[in-house]
């Protein structure tokens, strides 16, 4: 199986996993940072570059998460020259993790690459942000259905 260092980020009582290699940068945006572009959704404005904003609470249908964007963060991921913003609600930690397909062992989930237990024995789906990337920049947004029987 595949390993990659990563970096756990929480939503709610969910724990998913960025591959650290996406990751640009991290923030708590100020309300002037973000705005809603018709046509476009939620954007957050770092250093005069819009990026769009995508609510990972929203994207999985979870609930009990951190809704205001200056009060979570905004983890800026990057695939092929193009920027996400993911509101979540914190980072817990970082870690070497082994990928295993979500196909392979149960179906395919969009927005997801796979999953890992953790050092705590806890499940974290990795999401896929060459997807994320792909669908915030599509004007088909970003809003997957939700997966029976996944959070």
């Amino acid at each position: 199986f595949p390993t990659r260092r990563s970096s756990d980020l929480k939503a709610g009582d969910h724990v998913y996993v960025l591959p650290l290699t996406t990751i640009v940068e991290s923030l708590r945006p100020r309300p002037a940072q973000l705005r809603s572009v018709f046509g476009r959704g939620e954007v957050v404005m770092v250093r005069d570059e819009v990026i769009p904003l995508v609510r990972l609470h929203e994207l999985f249908g979870l609930t009990g998460c951190v809704t205001d964007a200056t009060a979570g963060l905004v983890i800026l991921v990057e695939d092929h020259g193009r920027k996400i913003g993911l509101l979540v609600d914190d980072i817990t930690g970082q870690a070497q993790v082994v990928i295993k397909s979500l196909e392979t062992h149960y179906h395919r989930v969009e927005g997801l690459m796979g999953a890992t237990i953790l050092g705590d024995g806890q499940v974290a789906l990795i999401l896929d942000v060459q997807l994320l990337v792909r669908a915030a920049h599509t004007s088909a947004g970003t809003q997957f259905r939700h997966q029976e029987g996944l959070p």
